[in-house]
């Protein structure tokens, strides 16, 4: 069986991973902060003492580096530099100075590196214009990762927004599901005129299991469809699933001064390169949210 190193393998993109990746004929092994299982190791990345004693134990075939602070609106900004861009480096220096082959590394990076570029698509050949912290440790995480292009086997990968179930409600689309889950008659929200491209978790899925199979190295690709949904589309969505209207209010606290207007992905590359990748309607996500 092919080995496959997950990073946060508890996280919720590693939690879909994990299953759809055993699934398609993988043997995977994964880190978390905390572990009891046998296949999962406790490992802090921003110790590369901890990250060696994983490679040593599990030699991976493939690695999905997922391990990282994903919301914007977390509290404290080191954070974001000292994990997502030097816990990253971490991983690539240990397996050099293990002298460890592998056939290919994901490191996940994000589409909030580019900003907001004042364009409907965003594509590869954009220049990042970062306007947060977050987008700023994966953009510092990318351009020192190009250095290795040359020693190790890299793919960065740009996810634009998705979601499916299980993800945490501090992110947008399941605040919005617990909400109508719970019959709330009220919800607070932030900018109202953005639109955003929503994917399902499986189609990442597949998008990373097709791109590790690939013979592509040293390349950057969005994990993207191209398909942008305005935030009040969503919760016409919503308020249909669930049988009710709800009222919205801009809570000023949460209207980001930094605001991406549109973050819509350029998916030619990533399709040019695996395949064209379809997914189900969003409007089944969101139910398959709503009824779990």
């Amino acid at each position: 069986m092919k080995k496959v190193l997950l990073t946060a393998i508890d996280s919720f993109t590693g939690k879909h991973l994990h299953h759809y990746l055993q699934s398609n004929g993988y043997d995977v092994y994964g880190t978390s902060l905390l572990s009891n299982d046998k296949q999962i190791f406790t490992c802090d990345i921003t110790q590369k003492n901890d990250i060696q004693k994983v490679l040593h134990a599990v030699k991976p075939d493939y690695i999905i580096h997922l391990a990282g602070i994903s919301f914007v609106g977390h509290g404290t900004n080191e954070d974001f530099y000292r994990i997502n861009t030097i816990g990253s480096i971490n991983i690539l220096d240990a397996l050099l100075e293990l002298n460890m082959q592998v056939k290919k590394i994901l490191l996940v990076s994000s589409a909030t590196v580019y900003g907001n570029q004042n364009r409907e698509i965003l594509d590869e050949s954009l220049c990042p214009v970062p306007a947060n912290h977050y987008g700023a440790s994966k953009y510092a995480m990318e351009s020192l990762a190009h250095t290795y292009f040359n020693k190790l086997p890299i793919i960065i990968t740009r996810p634009f927004n998705y979601t499916g179930v299980g993800q945490d409600p501090n992110f947008l689309i399941p605040k919005i599901v617990s909400h109508f889950k719970e019959k709330k008659s009220v919800i607070e929200l932030g900018n109202l005129n953005v639109s955003r491209e929503f994917n399902d978790v499986a189609f990442l899925c597949e998008a990373y299991r097709r791109l590790l199979e690939s013979d592509i190295e040293g390349e950057c690709f969005n994990i993207a469809s191209g398909r942008g949904i305005a935030l009040m589309d969503v919760i016409e969505m919503m308020q249909a699933i669930a049988g009710y209207n709800i009222e919205i209010k801009v809570n000023p606290a949460f209207v980001r001064k930094n605001e991406i207007k549109s973050l819509t992905g350029s998916s030619k590359k990533l399709f040019d390169t695996v395949g064209r990748i379809d997914q189900k309607a969003f409007s089944e996500t969101l139910k398959d949210m709503f009824e779990a």
